[in-house]
């Protein structure tokens, strides 16, 4: 793999081609509306429902790519990455899909739910001290023993390449969309989400949203170079990384806008989805949707795509439950 330093070219063909190779082992997820939500926003939403993917989340769609695309004796050595979780159980289902090992590394503080679904796939788990540098170095450490391949969860084509996948679905059942929204962390699913809906829709607005308490990429784009910042806490676990070295890039080229959201609006607009939608998502996937109730995007009148990412939750955890 090259080093993150390196920049990545995704080209449009790249996500077609992941399209065609993942197909067989992702689900087409559905398409959800809600006239009560639509209502609310002044709006036409449309969700691209993630939550009901493989895994519970669209990181499926990439680490498969990844997985599969690899020269066989590099694969048989096996794979590994550091991960909060979704990432971590996706890269270990491709794995037993492809029948190679996996090492998954993962921070102390990871969701024990995320824990279980990493464990269910048969992977071999690392623990670690939840910071980034403790993540990296854990890994490599990981990888000098095993001889495994690093996959990356955005800083890797091919996965940024799979994450793509869920735009072209999206527009494919929905082609006349105004506005794609979806969260950023490292910014993987941003930059194929972007390649993928200007490349099908040129003229569409790709919007992310990051909570206000992890915010390098909304400062980062401001700045119009990468900002790497010491976070404070947010439920969003899955949105705690820097957006990467590689991604930004292709965010900086092809994204309209980067908007933050308080956690008050993350743990609402959470709620709502639950309540109204009557479908369980995890508090990353709640994002996009807080910029609507927080009134940080124009949407009145418009058609809009939002890619709820997924729906890991520990029930036992609950964010209205702790803020009661």
């Amino acid at each position: 793999m090259p080093s993150p330093s390196q920049s990545i070219a995704i080209e449009f063909d790249k996500i077609r081609a992941a399209h065609e190779q993942i197909r067989a082992h992702i689900h087409r997820t559905p398409v959800l509306t809600s006239e009560r939500l639509n209502g609310a926003s002044v709006a036409s939403l449309f969700f691209k429902c993630e939550n009901f993917q493989k895994i519970g989340a669209f990181k499926a769609r990439g680490a498969t790519n990844a997985v599969f695309s690899l020269d066989e004796a590099i694969a048989q050595r096996g794979v590994a990455t550091h991960s909060s979780g979704n990432h971590g159980a996706a890269l270990a289902r491709a794995a037993k899909l492809h029948g190679i090992p996996a090492h998954i590394v993962m921070p102390s503080n990871s969701a024990k739910v995320k824990v279980r679904a990493v464990e269910s796939y048969g992977a071999h788990i690392v623990f670690c001290e939840p910071t980034e540098q403790a993540r990296e170095a854990t890994c490599a450490e990981v990888i000098k023993k095993t001889g495994a391949t690093l996959i990356h969860s955005f800083e890797n084509e091919d996965v940024i390449a799979g994450q793509g996948t869920a735009a072209v679905e999206l527009l494919e059942d929905v082609p006349d969309l105004d506005v794609v929204m979806c969260p950023v962390g490292g910014g993987g699913l941003l930059s194929g989400t972007a390649v993928a809906a200007k490349s099908m829709r040129p003229r569409i607005k790709v919007i992310a949203v990051e909570p206000a308490n992890a915010d390098d990429a909304a400062q980062s784009f401001r700045a119009g170079r990468r900002i790497v910042t010491e976070k404070k806490f947010t439920i969003a676990d899955g949105l705690r990384t820097n957006v990467g070295e590689r991604t930004f890039p292709i965010i900086q080229h092809n994204v309209d806008d980067i908007v933050t959201v308080s956690e008050e609006a993350i743990v609402s607009a959470m709620r709502t989805i639950w309540e109204t939608m009557k479908i369980v998502i995890e508090p990353s996937a709640a994002v996009p949707y807080a910029a609507s109730v927080e009134n940080k995007i124009a949407l009145e009148g418009k058609r809009v795509g939002i890619i709820l990412t997924g729906g890991n939750v520990d029930l036992d955890t609950l964010p209205w439950l702790r803020m009661r």
